[in-house]
């Protein structure tokens, strides 16, 4: 296909896995490589919960499949990755998305609040990635993976010890896997959203409280869901093709300024 500004950031042909699809932000990034002419996996650990998006998805004119996933679990993971590469192949996009937090103080948090987070935000991200690189490169596949990090990997705020200790891992093991996967022609990015209104945060993020932590965002708004298409797409496609081990943020200006 000739490099033009129109065929850049096409995904025509290319597989793309996202994790925690069923809703929030997996949903829209299923949609948006959907819309760019990728064939997407949309994977949950609840198959019957991502039933209305793959029907969504194909009715605006895109391929989309569902498949049951675990990110914990190594068996899981290779289970649907092997449904998935029947149905269409390699995959060669993989968005790392699945993610828990708990709202604790340190003191209150137990072991089983910590694996609880930092399995599905790290470990997940680390299986899933692992998996999905090891078919590219044995397919001899190019491909890209994106970590969903967190401007929590960067900067600290309260009652949030495991999600920012696993935000902060994934986002040195993106860097790390970068410079591995590199010669197989698979690259490794990540996208660090800040503050973006879902169904899990949004009766506080519009309380009171939300709105004196949307006041300390330069921009004095929160991020909207089309606020990452662009560097999705860009880390997805070929306009991105020599960037590996980066992160984008995208947050307003906020860890430019005080959290």
């Amino acid at each position: 296909m000739p490099r033009t500004l129109a065929t850049l950031f096409d995904l025509t042909g290319h597989k793309a896995l996202i994790t925690g699809a069923s809703g929030g932000l997996g949903l829209h990034f299923a949609q948006t490589l959907a819309a760019a002419g990728a064939q997407v996996v949309l994977a949950a650990r609840r198959v019957d919960k991502l039933a209305d998006a793959v029907r969504e998805i194909e009715a605006a004119g895109g391929k989309a499949i569902a498949v049951a996933m675990d990110v914990a679990d190594r068996a899981s993971v290779n289970a649907a990755l092997d449904q998935a590469q029947a149905q269409l192949g390699v995959i060669d996009i993989v968005v790392n998305n699945a993610g828990v937090s708990g709202t604790k103080r340190a003191l209150d948090y137990t072991d089983e609040d910590w694996d609880w987070v930092v399995d599905t935000n790290l470990k997940g991200a680390w299986i899933v990635a692992q998996e999905t690189a090891r078919r590219m490169i044995m397919a001899q596949q190019p491909g890209s993976i994106i970590n969903i990090t967190s401007i929590l990997g960067s900067r600290v705020t309260n009652l949030l010890s495991p999600y920012v200790a696993a935000k902060s891992g994934l986002k040195q093991l993106t860097q790390a896997l970068a410079i591995e996967f590199a010669r197989y022609g698979v690259r490794v990015n990540s996208i660090a959203p800040g503050y973006f209104i879902t169904d899990i945060n949004r009766e506080h993020l519009t309380g009171a409280d939300g709105d004196k932590l949307r006041m300390r965002i330069p921009t004095r708004r929160y991020g909207e869901f089309e606020d990452l298409e662009g560097p999705l797409l860009l880390l997805a496609s070929r306009a991105g093709s020599h960037m590996t081990g980066s992160e984008i943020v995208v947050d307003g200006g906020h860890l430019c300024n005080a959290l």
